[in-house]
């Protein structure tokens, strides 16, 4: 059971119809079950690993996806690479319903959810963000999504909110003045977790709407933004298959892999035995049991 690419499907991808060889696993892990099975697969010779973020049924809302077990799950199977594919709104004329964003900054305004794996026990871990995305990972996303079809905007600032509510228009009217370019609800804390479980990350941006700034446009509603996704789900199932085969192609190490290794600030004779064997599968290489 190993995978070298994981992807997070989003509303409206469930599933990965191109993976061969395919089986269904139920992983546990310290932070509980995923959001669903996980499929493995091979997919143009490489392993992935597909995950549902809300589950197969949507059954959970972006506040309750249990991104810490996604990710520990991930990092359990050996992902080096986490694709997230998520439906957006624009801030930005220039950026249309149907086209693709794949952002390079993201400002989480999320206030429910865990955004560490080390938040309740562990040691004190500081790791940087100030890419909070692979460079590499999202170089090498722009040039499949070019090769799939649809617009592409190479880079854009993710405003992640709470939801489950979409935005007021005096909340649309203000992300727009702080120059920001998407708006979704899962970006935070994926990116955060990838980061301390020293996964590249990167996220596929499918945009759907214009939020509700837009006077000449339909406000955002659940319809509107299934029946876009309905219309771009299969360029983001053929930027994957693009993807796989730029992948093979990048170097073997980045920052992201080492991201642990400066961060951790508790002094080591200080963190407990059980501390080190709960986390090990992150920080065994820097805190041996």
């Amino acid at each position: 059971m190993r995978a070298e690419l994981g992807v997070l499907g989003g509303s409206g991808l469930y599933r990965m119809d191109d993976l061969e060889d395919v089986e269904e696993v139920e992983l546990d892990t310290p932070f509980g079950q995923p959001s669903d099975v996980i499929t493995l697969g091979t997919l143009r010779g490489m392993r992935v690993a597909f995950l549902p973020r809300h589950g197969r049924n949507h059954q959970h809302s972006p506040s309750r996806v249990p991104a810490r077990a996604n990710f520990w799950a991930f990092k359990q199977l050996g992902v080096r690479w986490v694709v997230s594919v998520s439906a957006v709104g624009s801030l930005r004329e220039t950026i249309r319903p149907l086209d693709f964003v794949v952002p390079d900054q993201v400002v989480d305004r999320t206030v429910r959810r865990a955004r560490s794996f080390f938040d309740e026990v562990g040691p004190v871990v500081h790791v940087s963000l100030d890419e909070p995305f692979c460079p590499e990972l999202r170089g090498a996303l722009i040039q499949a999504a070019l090769e799939a079809g649809p617009k592409v905007h190479d880079r854009g600032t993710y405003i992640c909110i709470e939801g489950p509510q979409f935005s007021t228009k005096a909340e649309s009217k203000l992300y727009r003045s702080w120059g920001l370019d998407v708006i979704g609800m899962t970006a935070m804390p994926e990116a955060r977790l990838a980061r301390e479980a020293e996964l590249c990350f990167a996220v596929l941006a499918l945009v759907t709407d214009y939020d509700v700034w837009h006077s000449e446009e339909e406000p955002v509603n659940v319809a509107v933004v299934i029946q876009r996704l309905q219309q771009n789900v299969e360029a983001a199932q053929r930027t994957l298959r693009a993807l796989v085969d730029r992948l093979q192609e990048l170097p073997g190490e980045c920052s992201c892999r080492s991201a642990l290794e400066h961060a951790i600030v508790t002094r080591p004779e200080a963190v407990p035995p059980e501390i080190r064997e709960r986390f090990a599968l992150l920080l065994g290489k820097y805190l041996p049991a």
